[in-house]
């Protein structure tokens, strides 16, 4: 399984024979009285044909793009969603979703800091007593705020699983973990056992270890499994019906959905089918791109938290990034779009499936899914482009 952060070096696997398959597009209100286009004629084209790129120049299996603006969703995509059967992605696709998840784990616990039962700035031995320690690990000294920005030293929990991951990664093809149900926290124990990679606050690097203990917060907190809180706090009150966190022997995805790729030994293998408990908080949740836009564009309006806990989402630290310079906020990221827009969002690599996505304060939201984790940068660079370009297109 395999979890990384959204990052500007990764890329894919050149998957021989891929074909360009036709684009289908569709236009759909969601309840506004909007009826402009999404995008020109002249943007869809661009966008179109970047998708199509995709297929043929970076060999990606196949691509969905969902543009939503105020309401009203475009889609398109290429090549194949199972190439098997040599169709495309459905149209309201269901995907894993990765480090995605980290941003409803978040908007979660924001709220219980609203609702006075966390204290933001209050150290993780208050909740979890005893759990958080290791060579110059110290959970008096590590605040919640430190767990969801990723600036506690905690060390990555995918060294767990015999590999050497890079950065934000999850990497493992081990057919245990890959079927079995994953005891994230022994899983924890066992990654506290390493040293601290930092000071608490001193410095930022991206740790899923950091996310499955702000999920253990949080059920310690409400007496209720994770999955259960963000179901009744963000999934239902916004209605989104093609999202949901997995059952704990889940392995397959529930309704239509594309088959997700993983290069494994050089061959390109079927992945689609999971047990992602190992992901757990740091990226277990399925979703469509609908539904991702839907939420970030409710999160960033204030829907789903009160002013105070907004402005502290959305407060950042610099990240150690090439290009133009980004901001990570309590689980969700900040960057300045060629076209002077400012975008929020996430995105989230797991076997199987990458997502990449942002929103911009004028309402519009974007979701590029692939049903293949690249494994060289160019195509994930193109990829963020795509997704650039379609929130710079005029409204």
């Amino acid at each position: 399984m395999r979890i990384r952060v959204w990052d500007r070096s990764l890329a894919t696997v050149v998957v021989t024979g891929a074909v360009v398959a036709a684009i289908a597009t569709s236009c759909s209100s969601t309840g506004t009285d909007r009826v402009e286009p999404v995008a020109t004629d002249a943007d869809r084209a661009k966008i179109i044909e970047a998708l199509n790129n995709l297929v043929s120049v970076d060999h990606l299996p196949g691509v969905q793009i969902v543009v939503t603006d105020h309401g009203q969703a475009w889609t398109a995509k290429a090549g194949l969603g199972n190439r098997e059967q040599g169709t495309p992605f459905p149209d309201d696709a269901r995907v894993r979703i990765a480090s995605n998840t980290k941003v409803f784990v978040s908007t979660v616990m924001l709220q219980l800091v609203g609702e006075g039962k966390v204290d933001l700035d209050g150290p993780v031995e208050r909740y979890l007593p005893g759990v958080v320690h290791g060579p110059g690990i110290d959970g008096n000294r590590i605040t919640i705020r430190n767990l969801l920005q990723h600036n506690s030293g905690i060390p990555e929990y995918a060294a767990e699983f015999g590999t050497t991951p890079k950065p934000g990664q999850i990497s493992t093809h081990n057919e245990q973990v890959r079927w079995g149900r994953t005891d994230i926290a022994e899983v924890v124990r066992n990654a506290l056992t390493a040293p601290a990679d930092f000071e608490p606050g001193t410095q930022w690097a991206y740790s899923n270890t950091n996310y499955a203990l702000a999920g253990m917060v949080i059920e310690k907190i409400t007496g209720n499994s994770l999955g259960a809180e963000i179901t009744h706090r963000i999934i239902e009150p916004l209605g989104l019906h093609g999202t949901y966190y997995p059952d704990p022997d889940e392995t397959e995805i529930r309704g239509p959905h594309p088959r997700g790729y993983a290069e494994i030994d050089g061959a390109l293998v079927d992945y689609t089918d999971q047990n992602v408990t190992s992901a757990g908080a740091a990226g277990a949740m399925v979703s469509t791109g609908a539904d991702l836009n839907q939420f970030f564009t409710a999160l960033l309006a204030g829907k789903l938290l009160p002013p105070a806990q907004l402005a502290e989402l959305k407060t950042t630290v610099p990240l150690p990034v090439t290009g133009p310079p980004a901001g990570y906020g309590l689980g969700i990221m900040h960057t300045q779009l060629p076209c002077g827009k400012d975008s929020w969002g996430h995105g989230g690599d797991i076997d199987g499936f990458e997502t990449r996505g942002g929103v911009t304060p004028d309402g519009r939201s974007v979701t590029v899914i692939a049903n293949q984790v690249p494994t060289t940068p160019e195509p994930t660079r193109n990829i963020n482009q795509l997704v650039e370009t379609a929130l710079c297109a005029p409204n």
